[in-house]
This record gives C-alpha cells, structure tokens and sequence, in this order.
C-alpha cells in the first residue's frame, strides 16, 4: 500500500472513529436516568422519606424530551424536592423550565442557585475544564432572569435556601435545612448559616440537610463540622466526560475526581457516627453546556434519595 493510500484511510478511519464518538456522547446526554439510592440518617420510629434531588438542568426551550421527563419524576411522589441550581441555559428559557417543573412545585420543597441561574452561558473551550481553576468566572454575559425564577418557585412554597436556614415537616419528620448561594462565584456567606445543626429555624429537627450548589471543600468542611447529616450540592455533571474504568476527569472545584458524582462521606474515608462528619450527595445532573451537548459515560441523571 502506497503513503497516499495508507494517509487516506487513516483520515477516513480516524473521521469515522470520531463521528461515532460524538454520536454516542450526544446520545449519551439524552439518556436522561433516575438514580436511587438509601441513606441511613433518620432517627428511630420515623418512616422513610424520599427525596427527589434536582441539579444542572441547564435548560433550553427546544429540550422537548427532558422537560417531559423531568415532569414525569412527579410521578415518584417524593416527599421532598431539593433543587441545587442551575437550571437555565438561556434569556428564554423560564417558561420551559416552570413547565417541566410544575407537577413537583407541588410537592414541598427547597431551592438555592448557581451560577448559570444568574448569568447566560458563554461559549468556553472545553479543554480548559481540564486545566487548573484560574478563578475567572463567567459575569459578563447578561443576567439571566433567576429574579423570577426565584420568585415563582418560592410562590409555590419552596423554600429559598440563600445564605439562609429554614424548616419543613414532612411525613411526620421535622427536617432542618440550611444552604448558601453559590460557592462557585464565591457568593456563599458560611457565615450567616454557621453553628450546630438544628439550631434556630431548626430547633427540635429530627434531621438537618445542607444544600449548595458547588461542592467546594470549604463548605464541605463547614457543613460536617456543624453535623448536618447529609449534604446536597451539583455543579460537578459528574465530571460530564469520563472514561471507562477511570471515571471523571475533573470536577470544576475543588473535590476530587473521586467524589464527583454520588453519595460519599465527608471528610473522605470518615465513617457514620465520626464526629464533625456527614453524608455527601452529588448530582451529576441532567445538562449540559448548551453549545456542546455532550457527555461520555457518565448519564444525566436525577437522584430518588430514601432517607431511613
């Protein structure tokens, strides 16, 4: 086989090999999956809850499939809804979002937001997800309206967990819940929400829940300090780009690949009972950037947590 001929397979090899990777990852975002999973962190005599935790929707009006999905996961008839941010992918898309989510807007719930909640996206080379955070973040690109996203979501009851604490009962149980604005564009105000679990708004809970949006091990750290008894945050899609048998790459803060998506303990290796320590939940999330509608191996997702 002459050069020519050889270079000329080897493009059309080489082409093909990534015209099939892209269509398996475009797929692979539209894989929309309920992931369950049990966390033992209810005090004796309470029956268990289910909790529906929502992350990085990412939302744009023409996501016909997803917005029917995620109206369908009110048939899960969760206890709790937790939303963790970033909903919004454009200037358009509130409409298609209080659409989707309108069925769970009924059931109880509570929200805070992140950072493609306050600003519309920009297109970003992917490749410097990989690199070192160089601490510039996205807020020059037009304000997103979060003003009414925040207002329709807490007139249907939900709570607006920002740099605040707050309270529900649900199925009998009392459950606290404290959360912080945004880490990831260092709106968070620990703070405001900082002491023992169940205190204040909290007073007399059988649980208490904490809930950000970007998992950044500052607070991480003050969160089990305080003993909350699970952690709720997103922003990582799981790495969005994975490999088999290595998993995430990268996690856009400061966790470690390891812990990108699901539940973990934090600090990492502490045990139930450790002092200063809790369960961790990360969302891998149901979006993507809008501009590059692509995961590998790592499904969107929605997580049914059934707390006992």
């Amino acid at each position: 086989m002459d050069l020519t001929r050889f270079a000329t397979r080897l493009a059309l090899g080489t082409t093909a090999l990534g015209a099939g990777v892209a269509a398996y990852a475009a797929a692979e975002a539209r894989a929309y999956t309920l992931r369950e999973v049990a966390v033992p962190v209810l005090p004796p005599g309470h029956r268990p809850l289910r909790v529906l935790h929502l992350s990085d929707l990412h939302l744009v009006p023409d996501q016909r499939a997803k917005r029917a999905w995620v109206r369908d996961l009110a048939s899960t008839r969760p206890d709790l809804v937790v939303d963790t941010g970033d909903n919004l992918a454009g200037m358009t898309a509130l409409p298609a979002l209080l659409e989707a989510l309108e069925p769970l807007l009924e059931r109880p719930g509570a929200f805070v937001l992140g950072s493609n909640d306050y600003f519309a996206p920009g297109f970003r080379n992917p490749l410097r997800y990989l690199l070192p955070d160089d601490g510039r973040r996205n807020t020059s690109t037009p304000e997103l309206p979060w003003r009414e996203m925040r207002s329709a979501m807490t007139g249907a009851g939900w709570l607006d967990l920002t740099n605040t604490t707050g309270s529900l009962t649900v199925g009998g149980t009392r459950v606290a819940l404290v959360g912080v604005d945004d880490p990831h564009l260092s709106y968070d105000d620990l703070g405001a929400v900082a002491g023992p679990a169940r205190q204040g708004a909290g007073d007399g809970a059988d649980i208490s829940i904490a809930v950000a949006h970007a998992p950044y091990l500052r607070v991480l750290d003050a969160f089990a300090r305080d003993e909350h008894d699970l952690v709720l945050a997103g922003h990582t899609h799981g790495g969005q780009v994975c490999l088999p048998l290595v998993g995430a790459l990268t996690t856009n803060c400061d966790l470690e690949p390891a812990r990108a998506k699901g539940l973990h303990r934090h600090p990492a290796g502490s045990a139930p009972g450790d002092a200063g320590s809790a369960y961790l939940h990360v969302s891998a999330g149901l979006g993507t950037n809008p501009w590059i509608r692509f995961r590998t191996a790592c499904r969107p997702e929605a997580t049914l947590l059934t707390l006992h």
